[in-house]
Protein backbone atom coordinates (compact mmCIF):
# COMPACT_ATOMS: atom_id res chain seq x y z
CA UNK A 1 0.00 0.00 0.00
CA UNK A 2 1.32 3.46 -0.76
CA UNK A 3 1.89 6.32 2.05
CA UNK A 4 1.77 10.09 1.69
CA UNK A 5 3.76 12.67 3.32
CA UNK A 6 2.39 16.26 3.15
CA UNK A 7 4.90 19.09 3.07
CA UNK A 8 3.79 22.69 3.57
CA UNK A 9 5.67 24.51 0.95
CA UNK A 10 5.29 28.49 1.34
CA UNK A 11 1.62 30.45 1.88
CA UNK A 12 -0.56 33.31 0.70
CA UNK A 13 -3.38 34.64 2.26
CA UNK A 14 -7.07 36.82 1.20
CA UNK A 15 -10.04 37.19 2.87
CA UNK A 16 -12.20 34.52 4.42
CA UNK A 17 -15.45 35.73 2.34
CA UNK A 18 -13.58 35.05 -0.49
CA UNK A 19 -13.34 31.43 -0.34
CA UNK A 20 -16.33 30.91 1.81
CA UNK A 21 -19.30 32.66 1.69
CA UNK A 22 -20.54 34.77 4.88
CA UNK A 23 -17.02 34.21 6.22
CA UNK A 24 -16.40 37.88 6.88
CA UNK A 25 -13.49 39.70 6.05
CA UNK A 26 -10.78 38.22 8.20
CA UNK A 27 -7.56 37.58 6.30
CA UNK A 28 -7.02 33.71 6.34
CA UNK A 29 -3.92 31.70 5.88
CA UNK A 30 -3.77 29.01 2.74
CA UNK A 31 -0.83 26.85 2.65
CA UNK A 32 0.39 25.88 -0.09
CA UNK A 33 1.36 21.66 0.13
CA UNK A 34 3.17 19.04 -1.83
CA UNK A 35 2.38 15.51 -1.53
CA UNK A 36 5.21 12.49 -1.62
CA UNK A 37 3.44 9.70 -2.57
CA UNK A 38 5.66 6.11 -1.81
CA UNK A 39 4.24 2.69 -4.03
CA UNK A 40 5.81 -0.24 -4.67
CA UNK A 41 6.11 1.42 -8.49
CA UNK A 42 8.22 4.27 -7.13
CA UNK A 43 7.86 8.00 -5.72
CA UNK A 44 5.40 9.83 -6.56
CA UNK A 45 4.91 14.07 -6.32
CA UNK A 46 1.78 15.64 -6.38
CA UNK A 47 2.35 19.36 -7.28
CA UNK A 48 5.44 21.35 -5.75
CA UNK A 49 3.78 24.14 -3.64
CA UNK A 50 5.23 27.61 -3.79
CA UNK A 51 9.52 28.17 -4.74
CA UNK A 52 11.86 30.46 -5.08
CA UNK A 53 11.15 30.46 -8.54
CA UNK A 54 7.88 31.95 -8.16
CA UNK A 55 9.04 35.35 -6.63
CA UNK A 56 11.71 35.72 -9.65
CA UNK A 57 9.04 35.06 -12.51
CA UNK A 58 6.46 37.51 -10.93
CA UNK A 59 8.52 40.62 -10.16
CA UNK A 60 8.71 42.08 -13.54
CA UNK A 61 6.06 42.92 -16.25
CA UNK A 62 2.58 41.91 -16.12
CA UNK A 63 3.44 39.02 -13.89
CA UNK A 64 4.06 41.38 -10.49
CA UNK A 65 0.20 41.58 -10.88
CA UNK A 66 0.16 38.42 -9.91
CA UNK A 67 1.99 38.76 -6.72
CA UNK A 68 0.12 41.83 -6.16
CA UNK A 69 -3.68 39.98 -5.73
CA UNK A 70 -2.20 37.16 -4.27
CA UNK A 71 0.60 37.89 -1.83
CA UNK A 72 2.39 35.17 -0.77
CA UNK A 73 5.17 34.07 2.05
CA UNK A 74 8.11 31.89 1.35
CA UNK A 75 11.15 31.21 3.11
CA UNK A 76 14.25 28.81 2.19
CA UNK A 77 13.20 26.62 4.91
CA UNK A 78 10.37 25.94 2.95
CA UNK A 79 11.77 25.01 0.17
CA UNK A 80 10.13 21.55 -1.06
CA UNK A 81 13.53 20.11 -2.38
CA UNK A 82 15.22 20.92 0.86
CA UNK A 83 11.80 19.63 2.84
CA UNK A 84 12.74 16.21 0.61
CA UNK A 85 16.23 15.80 1.74
CA UNK A 86 15.59 15.92 5.07
CA UNK A 87 13.14 13.66 4.55
CA UNK A 88 15.98 11.39 3.00
CA UNK A 89 14.90 12.02 -0.63
CA UNK A 90 16.58 13.48 -3.57
CA UNK A 91 14.91 14.93 -6.71
CA UNK A 92 16.27 12.31 -8.62
CA UNK A 93 14.86 10.07 -6.70
CA UNK A 94 11.22 11.38 -7.56
CA UNK A 95 9.77 9.02 -9.92
CA UNK A 96 7.18 11.16 -11.76
CA UNK A 97 5.72 14.44 -10.28
CA UNK A 98 1.62 14.50 -10.54
CA UNK A 99 0.26 18.25 -11.43
CA UNK A 100 -3.35 18.69 -10.29
CA UNK A 101 -3.16 21.48 -12.27
CA UNK A 102 -1.39 24.78 -13.94
CA UNK A 103 -1.88 27.24 -11.29
CA UNK A 104 1.24 28.91 -10.28
CA UNK A 105 1.33 27.95 -6.62
CA UNK A 106 1.10 24.22 -7.60
CA UNK A 107 4.19 24.51 -10.09
CA UNK A 108 6.48 26.80 -8.88
CA UNK A 109 8.88 24.09 -7.98
CA UNK A 110 8.63 22.43 -11.48
CA UNK A 111 12.31 23.59 -12.14
CA UNK A 112 13.85 22.21 -8.96
CA UNK A 113 13.00 18.23 -10.38
CA UNK A 114 15.28 17.93 -13.73
CA UNK A 115 14.92 14.45 -13.87
CA UNK A 116 11.54 13.54 -13.19
CA UNK A 117 8.98 12.62 -15.65
CA UNK A 118 6.05 15.19 -15.29
CA UNK A 119 2.44 14.02 -15.62
CA UNK A 120 -0.82 16.41 -16.19
CA UNK A 121 -4.13 16.70 -18.33
CA UNK A 122 -3.24 17.26 -21.81
CA UNK A 123 -6.77 19.27 -21.74
CA UNK A 124 -5.35 21.16 -18.80
CA UNK A 125 -1.95 22.06 -20.75
CA UNK A 126 -3.79 22.65 -23.84
CA UNK A 127 -5.45 25.47 -22.53
CA UNK A 128 -2.21 26.89 -21.19
CA UNK A 129 0.48 26.08 -23.06
CA UNK A 130 0.36 29.20 -25.91
CA UNK A 131 -0.68 31.67 -22.74
CA UNK A 132 1.03 34.84 -22.00
CA UNK A 133 0.94 38.41 -20.01
CA UNK A 134 -2.70 38.99 -18.84
CA UNK A 135 -4.51 36.32 -20.49
CA UNK A 136 -1.51 33.91 -18.14
CA UNK A 137 -2.27 36.43 -15.44
CA UNK A 138 -5.64 35.84 -15.63
CA UNK A 139 -5.37 31.85 -15.50
CA UNK A 140 -3.44 32.29 -12.39
CA UNK A 141 -0.30 30.86 -14.84
CA UNK A 142 2.99 31.72 -15.11
CA UNK A 143 4.94 30.43 -17.99
CA UNK A 144 8.34 31.02 -16.39
CA UNK A 145 8.02 28.48 -13.85
CA UNK A 146 8.05 26.05 -16.82
CA UNK A 147 11.40 23.68 -17.16
CA UNK A 148 12.40 24.25 -20.72
CA UNK A 149 12.08 20.97 -22.01
CA UNK A 150 8.54 19.81 -20.20
CA UNK A 151 7.18 19.05 -23.49
CA UNK A 152 9.67 16.65 -23.72
CA UNK A 153 9.08 15.37 -20.18
CA UNK A 154 5.04 15.95 -20.05
CA UNK A 155 2.77 13.07 -20.25
CA UNK A 156 -0.91 12.98 -19.99
CA UNK A 157 -3.04 11.31 -17.53
CA UNK A 158 -5.57 10.25 -20.59
CA UNK A 159 -3.31 8.03 -21.90
CA UNK A 160 -4.04 5.91 -18.69
CA UNK A 161 -7.32 4.13 -19.73
CA UNK A 162 -10.02 4.01 -17.62
CA UNK A 163 -10.81 1.22 -15.07
CA UNK A 164 -13.60 1.00 -12.27
CA UNK A 165 -13.14 2.11 -8.85
CA UNK A 166 -14.48 0.44 -5.59
CA UNK A 167 -18.62 1.07 -5.09
CA UNK A 168 -17.16 2.42 -1.70
CA UNK A 169 -15.69 5.19 -3.30
CA UNK A 170 -19.20 6.54 -5.09
CA UNK A 171 -20.54 9.02 -6.46
CA UNK A 172 -16.35 8.18 -8.08
CA UNK A 173 -17.05 5.51 -10.65
CA UNK A 174 -13.94 5.53 -12.87
CA UNK A 175 -10.40 6.53 -11.95
CA UNK A 176 -6.95 6.26 -14.09
CA UNK A 177 -4.22 4.14 -12.28
CA UNK A 178 -1.09 6.00 -13.21
CA UNK A 179 0.77 4.10 -10.77
CA UNK A 180 0.38 0.63 -12.52
CA UNK A 181 -0.47 -0.88 -9.13
CA UNK A 182 -3.67 0.24 -8.03
CA UNK A 183 -2.32 2.57 -5.21
CA UNK A 184 -3.14 5.85 -7.56
CA UNK A 185 -5.78 6.63 -9.51
CA UNK A 186 -6.59 9.86 -11.11
CA UNK A 187 -10.10 11.78 -11.51
CA UNK A 188 -11.35 14.30 -12.69
CA UNK A 189 -12.24 17.34 -10.95
CA UNK A 190 -13.47 20.22 -13.41
CA UNK A 191 -14.85 23.70 -12.10
CA UNK A 192 -11.32 25.36 -10.45
CA UNK A 193 -9.53 24.98 -13.37
CA UNK A 194 -9.53 23.39 -17.33
CA UNK A 195 -8.45 19.78 -16.65
CA UNK A 196 -8.53 20.10 -12.95
CA UNK A 197 -7.49 16.65 -11.38
CA UNK A 198 -7.18 14.94 -7.88
CA UNK A 199 -6.00 11.69 -7.04
CA UNK A 200 -7.02 8.49 -4.68
CA UNK A 201 -4.24 6.98 -2.73
CA UNK A 202 -4.75 3.69 -1.60
CA UNK A 203 -2.98 3.25 1.89
CA UNK A 204 -2.95 0.74 4.38
CA UNK A 205 -5.74 2.73 6.62
CA UNK A 206 -7.72 3.20 3.53
CA UNK A 207 -8.25 5.15 0.54
CA UNK A 208 -7.47 8.76 0.59
CA UNK A 209 -8.60 11.43 -1.97
CA UNK A 210 -5.83 14.32 -2.89
CA UNK A 211 -8.38 16.90 -4.02
CA UNK A 212 -6.15 19.74 -4.54
CA UNK A 213 -8.37 23.11 -5.33
CA UNK A 214 -11.64 21.69 -5.75
CA UNK A 215 -11.95 23.43 -2.34
CA UNK A 216 -9.84 25.97 -1.27
CA UNK A 217 -11.40 25.40 3.13
CA UNK A 218 -12.82 21.90 4.55
CA UNK A 219 -16.42 23.67 5.04
CA UNK A 220 -16.71 23.94 1.37
CA UNK A 221 -17.20 20.15 0.62
CA UNK A 222 -18.18 19.55 4.56
CA UNK A 223 -21.49 21.71 4.35
CA UNK A 224 -21.84 22.61 0.90
CA UNK A 225 -20.79 26.15 1.37
CA UNK A 226 -19.49 27.64 -1.99
CA UNK A 227 -16.63 30.70 -2.62
CA UNK A 228 -17.17 33.88 -3.45
CA UNK A 229 -19.29 34.63 -6.87
CA UNK A 230 -15.86 37.28 -6.96
CA UNK A 231 -13.88 33.99 -7.02
CA UNK A 232 -15.00 32.84 -10.67
CA UNK A 233 -13.66 35.47 -12.22
CA UNK A 234 -10.17 33.44 -12.12
CA UNK A 235 -12.19 29.86 -11.44
CA UNK A 236 -12.78 28.35 -14.57
CA UNK A 237 -16.88 27.53 -14.25
CA UNK A 238 -19.66 27.61 -11.38
CA UNK A 239 -21.43 24.61 -12.77
CA UNK A 240 -18.84 22.33 -12.99
CA UNK A 241 -17.23 23.76 -10.11
CA UNK A 242 -20.55 23.38 -7.38
CA UNK A 243 -21.01 19.90 -9.27
CA UNK A 244 -17.46 18.87 -8.32
CA UNK A 245 -18.25 20.42 -4.74
CA UNK A 246 -21.35 17.80 -4.48
CA UNK A 247 -19.30 14.97 -5.28
CA UNK A 248 -16.98 15.46 -1.93
CA UNK A 249 -19.79 16.04 -0.33
CA UNK A 250 -21.55 13.01 -0.43
CA UNK A 251 -17.93 11.12 -0.49
CA UNK A 252 -16.68 13.11 2.78
CA UNK A 253 -20.50 11.94 4.07
CA UNK A 254 -20.20 8.02 3.04
CA UNK A 255 -16.74 8.09 5.30
CA UNK A 256 -14.81 6.10 2.72
CA UNK A 257 -12.37 8.28 2.02
CA UNK A 258 -10.39 10.90 3.73
CA UNK A 259 -10.38 13.84 1.65
CA UNK A 260 -6.91 16.17 1.45
CA UNK A 261 -7.05 19.38 -0.04
CA UNK A 262 -3.93 21.49 -0.72
CA UNK A 263 -4.78 25.12 0.97
CA UNK A 264 -6.29 23.59 4.46
CA UNK A 265 -5.31 25.55 7.02
CA UNK A 266 -4.51 23.03 9.75
CA UNK A 267 -1.42 23.78 11.89
CA UNK A 268 -0.23 20.52 13.19
CA UNK A 269 -0.65 18.81 10.07
CA UNK A 270 2.95 18.90 8.27
CA UNK A 271 4.56 16.81 8.00
CA UNK A 272 2.12 14.05 8.48
CA UNK A 273 2.63 10.63 6.96
CA UNK A 274 -0.17 8.30 6.27
CA UNK A 275 -3.92 8.97 7.17
CA UNK A 276 -4.39 10.44 10.64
Amino acid sequence: MASITAFRVGHCTHPSCMVLKGSGLASRCFPSRAYLIETRAGLYLWDTGYAEHFRAATSKGVYRMYAWVTPISFDENESLQGQLRAHGVAPGDIHTLLLSHFHADHIAGLRDFPGARLMASQTGWDAVRSLSGVAAVRQAFVPELLPNDIADRLAFVESVPETALPAALLPFTHGRDVSGTGEIYIVDLPGHAIGHLGAFVLQESGWTLLASDAAWVPESFQQLRGPSELSFLIQHKRAPYYATLNRLHQLHRSGNAHIRITHEDTADYVPVAGRP
